[in-house]
């Protein structure tokens, strides 16, 4: 094969990958972590870093170690702390988007067992661009020990 016909079948095989990278919007998640759980508890919290490299929304989350997983928002209105679930998380074209205890955070409920400290708990995000085109993120959450707000003592059925 001769010098320039490799650079030709080089050149080709790049554009391929370029055509390839901007047919789906790219969703990095960092910073994913779970709140471990003491044996019996209901229910737990997953926080993370959202960034997308184009005006999206997150719509969903699941995993295998709960029955029932909701995103849900904790706000204050009037000094009285509401949560509860909603639709769907705006991700604006590059700007990396929170979930932690005190805004928008993931509600692992139904939990299939406990949750212990340095589990990998699997995540799936589910992910829909300005377009309409949706994909899924596959994401490993550390599990991490129970600091910061308790949300196994909150009672999430009068908070709706």
């Amino acid at each position: 094969m001769t010098t320039a016909h490799y650079l030709k079948r080089f050149a080709l095989g790049l554009t391929l990958l370029g055509l390839a990278a901007h047919a789906s919007a790219q969703v990095q998640v960092t910073d994913a972590w779970v709140r471990a759980s003491v044996p019996g508890q209901p229910s737990s919290g997953a926080f993370m870093t959202v960034t997308a490299d184009s005006d999206s929304q997150l719509l969903s989350v699941a995993s295998p170690v709960a029955k029932d997983v909701q995103i849900h928002e904790m706000s204050m209105k009037d000094d009285v702390m509401r949560m509860g679930p909603v639709d769907s998380v705006a991700l604006p074209a590059g700007k990396a988007v929170k979930l932690d205890p005190n805004g928008y955070h993931v509600m692992l409920m139904g939990l299939t067992g406990q949750i212990k400290e340095g589990d990998q708990v699997p995540l799936t995000l589910t992910v829909q661009d300005a377009k309409g085109e949706k994909q899924t993120v596959e994401v490993k959450a550390n599990a991490r020990g129970l600091d910061g707000m308790d949300h196994s003592k909150m009672d999430h059925s009068k908070m709706h």
